[in-house]
């Protein structure tokens, strides 16, 4: 059986840098308040109507292939994850199949709404493709633009002023050699607290979750219409119902207990510990939430890595950022053992083993 290794990766980022100072201009923070609660110091955003989620992607990707030293034509399959796709359909797997220059080969397109987990669930699903011998050269890519969907006013800040735009990328090739191999995947999901991080409108729900589960804070007063009317109408952009919402303190405390069970849980698998771990690269949501991590886990600073002070949270593309960034700065080296770990919307949760490979 083979395994899977990830034999090349990249990462790009918009030009434009927005920090916190700039962010008070527009709502009632202060850098101080900011930093204070998630660590982050800037972050970056799209030029709007020049850059989207897919051309983060596609710049991502480029490096990606070149780094492995293949041609973007050997490439058979394709998974994207991100929560802010291009269009709400087709997903952005197609349309970066379409940029890539590769539509002709018309290999498959996967994209996956794990929302913050995406690329853990995305890599695990690589591994299973290729010990299954079904693929061989994979682009998992994961992808997002947030800049444009955020509430930039007083009554968003607790959202808007975490969240940034950027992309990472991996090929994923097949080896016999497990000492450059993923050795163990995990994901989970508990759909109970879905409303706790979520993006509920436009959608086709109509309300009915929100009913059905009683969710306090959003009314189901919509037209009664045979023919269109909730998916996405006037009254949801008057009652500013169209931007993210987030219960802050139930996804922290959610967080702090899951991440550290499911590295265990994984590194268990692999037959390893806590104490094999060389770097451990976690989804970067909050800064706090990391260090929490970290302490509960007794790791060296040595042993992870953060760079959300200047990138945000970036969902799917913040561990192919921050692992693509770590590699280039010297800090994961070939026979590592690198854990990468996820939290997110859903909520979801998941966490990889594997050995690098790469010089």
């Amino acid at each position: 059986m083979p395994y899977s290794t990830i034999t090349g990766i990249g990462h790009y980022v918009p030009k434009n840098v927005v920090t916190n100072q700039e962010l008070t201009k527009v709502m009632e923070t202060s850098d101080e308040w900011i930093r204070e609660r998630t660590g982050i110091e800037e972050r970056r955003y799209i030029d709007r109507g020049k850059e989207t989620t897919t051309t983060l992607a596609l710049e991502a990707s480029l490096l990606a292939i070149a780094d492995a030293g293949i041609d973007k034509n050997d490439i058979d399959f394709i998974i994207f994850a991100t929560l802010s796709p291009d269009y709400y359909f087709p997903g952005a797997g197609v349309l970066l199949q379409r940029e890539l220059g590769i539509a002709g080969t018309e290999i498959a397109a996967l994209d996956i709404r794990a929302q913050c987990s995406g690329f853990v669930y995305g890599l695990t699903t690589a591994d299973q493709f290729i010990k299954a011998g079904t693929y061989k050269k994979i682009l998992l890519v994961g992808a997002e633009v947030h800049s444009v969907g955020l509430d930039f006013t007083t009554r968003g800040r607790n959202v808007s002023v975490i969240f940034g735009d950027g992309a990472g990328a991996v090929i994923v090739e097949a080896t016999e050699d497990k000492e450059k191999a993923v050795l163990a995947t995990s994901m989970h999901s508990d759909g109970t607290y879905a409303e706790k991080l979520s993006y509920m409108y436009p959608g086709a729900h109509g309300g009915y979750f929100l009913e059905k589960y009683a969710i306090e804070g959003f009314d189901v007063d919509y037209e009664d219409t045979d023919y269109g009317g909730y998916f996405f109408n006037q009254n949801m952009i008057d009652q500013n119902r169209i931007f993210p919402y987030m219960e802050g303190q139930a996804v922290f405390k959610m967080a702090v207990r899951k991440f550290p069970e499911v590295i265990v849980e994984s590194l268990t698998k692999a037959g390893l510990g806590v104490e094999d771990i060389n770097m451990l690269i976690p989804h970067q949501a909050n800064l706090r939430i990391n260090q929490f991590v970290q302490g509960t886990m007794r790791l060296r600073d040595d042993q992870i890595y953060n760079n959300i002070m200047y990138y945000g949270n970036t969902t799917a593309a913040s561990i192919p950022l921050a692992l693509s960034e770590a590699r280039d700065k010297g800090l994961v080296k070939k026979g590592d053992v690198v854990v990468l770990a996820a939290f997110g919307a859903g909520f979801t949760w998941g966490s990889v083993v594997l050995k690098w490979g790469r010089d």
